[in-house]
């Protein structure tokens, strides 16, 4: 599978060029009402050669990834004559480009779509590596596609429209791609004072290449692709956790969490350096506040529906070293979660 094209520079350029040479077809933007109103403008002021254009909008959100929000999306294509050949932009976040890509890639089974990422998460995450998905009863990403979009088109002058919490969410993404492949980029991101933009933006193109490069050796998760989900096993558990208990956490929060519990059961198991696992925490506790952990049993029906287990083994992809991480998952038990648990709450 052939990864899409990522544009850093002159990005819009290439997005309007695209447009000029599909100039005979429908454009569909899907937004949500925040990019609505701050991201899609500034787009549109830089695509002169629209000429037929309609715009969706679903409500911003975790609980917008569902099949009944992709079923009155599709009903919305259909009412508004899209067909096979009509494009879709996804202009927004990671939910609006994972929802996007699905609804793009199911509706008249697979029309074009573009991200443009308007979050930190959604550049360096979710925008890259064909992953498209819904959630099911609470449960992240559990129905999907590996679809890649036509192109990704990154301007860093959204994140200028991102409250902190969001620049949160997209820097535990980019840590981990420190983490599992390039100590490097961790030891960069480490130093930071502030998550701001102008802080974050010269590091967007090295993290979405540690993360495109990973995926372009494997498309579809069978090998390498699985030290992706670092940090994954636990944190996806909690967030199914607080969404259902409707606790506000985003995804990197949630993954940075899960990092640290994570990076704990491979100090337990002797796979990663207690000197390693200090400065990983110590990392994190800069700039993630802590987080009210529920009993590790509370979890375990969230951990058992991880797709990477196998039978009724979790599996956990855990960090050998600070920039490199073992693709190959190990078995983790309930107990070496709950010890975990027990750390952070203590530490």
């Amino acid at each position: 599978m052939k990864q899409a094209l990522v544009y850093f520079e002159n990005a819009f350029s290439q997005l309007n060029e695209f447009i000029q040479n599909h100039s005979d077809r429908k454009i569909m933007f899907l937004v949500d009402e925040n990019t609505h109103e701050y991201c899609l403008p500034i787009l549109l002021a830089e695509l002169p050669e629209i000429q037929d254009m309609e715009i969706i909008e679903i409500p911003s959100g975790e609980d917008s990834k569902s099949i009944e929000i992709a079923t009155q999306v599709w009903i919305s294509l259909s009412e508004l004559g899209a067909d096979r050949n009509s494009i879709i932009i996804n202009c927004g976040g990671g939910v609006v480009t994972d929802f996007g890509g699905f609804v793009a890639s199911t509706f008249k089974r697979g029309v074009k779509f573009i991200n443009v990422p308007t979050s930190l998460l959604s550049m360096v995450d979710a925008s890259v590596g064909a992953k498209t998905g819904i959630n099911l009863n609470h449960l992240k990403n559990q129905i999907g596609t590996f679809t890649q979009p036509e192109m990704v088109v990154i301007n860093p002058d959204f994140l200028l429209t991102l409250p902190e919490k969001e620049m949160l969410s997209g820097f535990a993404e980019m840590l981990k791609h420190g983490l599992i492949q390039d100590v490097n980029h961790w030891n960069q991101l480490k130093e930071i004072p502030t998550l701001s933009s102008e802080n974050l933006a010269p590091l967007i193109q090295a993290s979405v290449e540690i993360k495109k490069a990973v995926v372009e050796q494997d498309p579809t998760e069978k090998g390498l692709r699985k030290i992706l989900n670092a940090g994954h096993t636990i944190g996806h558990a909690l967030e199914s956790y607080y969404l259902h208990h409707q606790i506000q956490i985003t995804h990197g929060e949630a993954v940075a969490l899960g990092l640290v519990l994570e990076s704990y059961i491979a100090v337990m198991k002797k796979q990663l350096s207690l000197n390693d696992f200090e400065e990983i925490k110590s990392v994190i506790d800069k700039f993630y506040a802590k987080v009210d952990l529920p009993k590790a049993e509370q979890i375990l029906p969230l951990l058992m529906h991880d797709k990477k287990n196998v039978g009724k083994e979790i599996q956990c992809v855990l960090l050998d070293k600070i920039g490199f991480c073992n693709p190959e998952p190990v078995s983790i038990s309930i107990s070496e979660v709950d010890l975990a648990f027990d750390f952070y709450r203590n530490n």
